[in-house]
């Protein structure tokens, strides 16, 4: 899957109505984090 500028920000723009600002940095940890764990699992 492959993303452009145009097609990320328009999903940071959908993120940012449905979560409001002060839940984007939390909502960005906790998907970094999750990640982060998947990585460890598959290896």
């Amino acid at each position: 899957m492959n993303l452009g500028p145009t097609e990320l920000m328009i999903v940071f723009v959908i993120m940012l109505v449905l979560f409001g600002g002060a839940q984007l940095p939390k909502l960005a940890r906790s998907i970094g984090q999750a990640q982060k764990e998947f990585k460890e699992a598959v290896d």
